[in-house]
């Protein structure tokens, strides 16, 4: 797992191909000659000035999002296949949360002399592996030195019909508020990761101590998108009537569809789904529970509110919890704590531009 020089020492019996020695174009070739078109809306991808999308009677969805090394992730403990992998998949979830359906992909990238061809290979492997995992063609990009570290941009296009794309404006007071899955797995994970990345350096020769963590790792290594909550609420006869995706945390997430519904909030702390592993190694970390889930972040689970009237067709649907209602504005909003009390909900997730 760990690596002195983050990803670029080469391990011995492995070829290491310098990118200078095939050139951009060369790079390219090597990066796109796998893959294949999988929509049918894609009428041109790789191999030309630009794609060509027809999105037929759909609405298109387009997000994008930027990793930097050093702020985003660490080499030292991510490998470049699961680097790629979540890249990917964090901005399916964007299209999710909108509730629509991933379609295409654009990926730039600027690499230092660190990289060697076979660990930008390795980097595309993983996003590859998620296209194809999400029935998305990754359709083109660009690529470009840097001077400090790897820098990935990706941009996803989505369909939805223009009925059923859901904001996060649409709350109204009276909304149950519902999750998918559990949350503040990811933070544990990551916070396993950076405690073992410390004991490396006070002592290389130690092997990191990962047995009983598979499950947080895998929540911070190898997200998914809940691309499945879509048909499942089509399937209930379910609209949300305001999405928002968890990548920043729960309690950052409903302050965003509070405010741009303008309204409140109550949200049951008894309620928040926590995995039993999460909880139990927040607790060696001297961590509540449901401080992780509130402000720990990527999780890429779905929070999302629906009708009152809904209640009796998803009260019983494994892996949807309802922890909460919409309320007035000037109720404020507020966690509602196991004995009873009433905390407001500040927003302590993952904010790039603090340090």
């Amino acid at each position: 797992m760990y690596n002195k020089n983050k990803g670029s020492k080469p391990v011995t019996g492995v070829k290491r191909t310098e990118i200078s020695e095939v050139g951009e174009f060369g790079l390219i070739d090597r990066l796109t000659r796998n893959i294949r078109i999988k929509n049918p809306g894609t009428i041109t991808g790789v191999g030309d000035d630009a794609a060509v999308i027809d999105p037929r009677e759909n609405i298109l969805l387009l997000s994008t999002d930027l990793l930097i090394e050093g702020v985003h992730f660490d080499l030292t403990y991510v490998p470049l296949k699961h680097l790629g992998y979540k890249a990917a998949v964090v901005n399916f979830s964007d299209i999710a949360a909108m509730n629509g359906v991933p379609k295409q992909i654009t990926v730039s990238i600027a690499v230092s002399n660190r990289f060697s061809l076979e660990a930008i290979e390795e980097l595309y492997s993983g996003i590859l592996m998620a296209c194809e995992k999400y029935n998305v063609d990754l359709v083109g990009g660009d690529t470009s030195s840097s001077v400090s570290g790897l820098f990935i941009s990706v941009t996803v296009t989505g369909e939805a019909k223009k009925e059923e794309v859901v904001y996060r404006n649409g709350a109204k007071e009276g909304d149950l508020i519902c999750v998918s899955g559990d949350l503040g797995g990811a933070y544990i994970g990551l916070l396993i990761l950076e405690r073992e990345k410390n004991v490396f350096r006070v002592d290389p020769n130690m092997q990191p101590e990962l047995d009983g963590y598979q499950y947080v790792l895998s929540r911070q290594l190898k997200p998914e998108a809940r691309v499945d909550i879509r048909a499942l609420l089509h399937g209930l006869d379910i609209m949300p009537t305001a999405m928002i995706d968890i990548s920043d945390g729960l309690a950052s997430e409903i302050l965003h569809i509070c405010k741009r519904s303008s309204t409140g909030c109550r949200l049951f702390e008894e309620k928040i789904p926590i995995d039993e592993e999460t909880r139990r190694i927040s607790m060696e970390f001297k961590i509540i529970p449901s401080v992780s889930a509130l402000s720990g972040g990527e999780d890429y689970e779905l929070l999302f509110t629906i009708k009152q009237g809904d209640w009796e067709k998803i009260k019983d649907v494994p892996g949807i919890s309802v922890i909460g209602h919409i309320t007035g504005v000037s109720e404020g909003t507020k966690l509602v704590t196991g004995d009873g009390k009433l905390i407001p909900i500040t927003a302590q997730g993952w904010d790039a531009m603090k340090k």
